[in-house]
């Protein structure tokens, strides 16, 4: 989709050149890469090629969002996984709400053929959107606050969403839903004790229905929705490296190569 409106200051997508291992990072609805910079930089630091996409219609005006039908959104991150492909011979995605309902996605039609997938409050559920289902009453709504423990923390988002985008929201975590059962990669799944936006047991579900045989559930006690940039951010990075170290074919080797360049 042609953009008729430029990207918000700060909002835009980001890559890190790096070793063979990708790791996608997708943010979620109504969010930018902004809101998932501080994992990129960290695993970027690590030497991984981290590449973390903007959604179709996130981060520009509302009235783009609202144009975007949510297979636009699953269209973004699939050309983000072949562009991290063309380069990288493995691929990890990592996705935040809305975007670890794209990583379920993905994952469950395993086109892309993702090494490992890693959801930080998957969103299957958002209770405070539902009354927009079939309510065609508003074209906009306002959004309340990100919702984020940790004090002084901004996150780029709108200040009104199109109801129409919800409801594509809505579908798409109903169609993710259905698909559960046909995943079976790695997965690990993190989840806030206390989320007011999409409930911990959307977690549970996940890791109930999926097939995957390594599959994992972390609690973070200390952050609310918008983990990524809550008080718990460095406890993920640090599960997320440990899980991509346990399940790529290639950490090992280049540990070893790294260990031996320092003697």
């Amino acid at each position: 989709m042609k953009s008729n409106y430029p990207v918000m200051k700060g909002a835009g997508a980001f890559f890190f050149e790096g070793n063979e291992i990708g790791v996608l990072i997708c943010h979620g609805f109504n969010g930018t890469p902004q809101s998932v910079r501080y994992l990129g930089e960290c695993l970027s630091e690590q030497g991984f090629t981290v590449y973390a996409p903007r959604l179709e219609g996130h981060g520009t005006d509302p009235h783009e969002m609202e144009k975007c039908h949510y297979k636009d959104w699953i269209n973004s991150v699939k050309m983000a996984v072949n562009f991290l492909k063309s380069r990288c011979l493995e691929v990890f995605m990592i996705g935040q709400s809305m975007g670890g309902t794209l990583a379920l996605t993905l994952a469950s039609e395993n086109c892309c053929k993702l090494t490992g997938i890693i959801t930080i409050n998957a969103a299957l559920s958002v209770p405070g959107y539902e009354c927009f289902r079939h309510d065609f009453s508003k074209r906009f709504i306002p959004e309340d606050v990100p919702d984020i423990k940790q004090e002084n923390v901004v996150e780029i988002v709108y200040d009104s969403v199109p109801t129409r985008a919800i409801r594509n929201l809505l579908a798409l975590m109903d169609q993710s839903l259905l698909k559960l059962s046909s995943i079976s990669c790695p997965t690990l799944l993190l989840k806030s004790k206390i989320d007011h936006v999409v409930p911990p047991t959307c977690t549970d579900m996940i890791y109930n229905e999926i097939q995957s045989c390594q599959k994992r559930i972390v609690t973070l006690e200390n952050s609310y929705h918008v983990a990524s940039l809550d008080h718990d951010r460095q406890k993920i990075v640090d599960d997320i490296i440990d899980f991509i170290h346990q399940h790529s074919s290639f950490s090992m080797n280049i540990v070893e190569i790294s260990n031996s360049e320092e003697r």
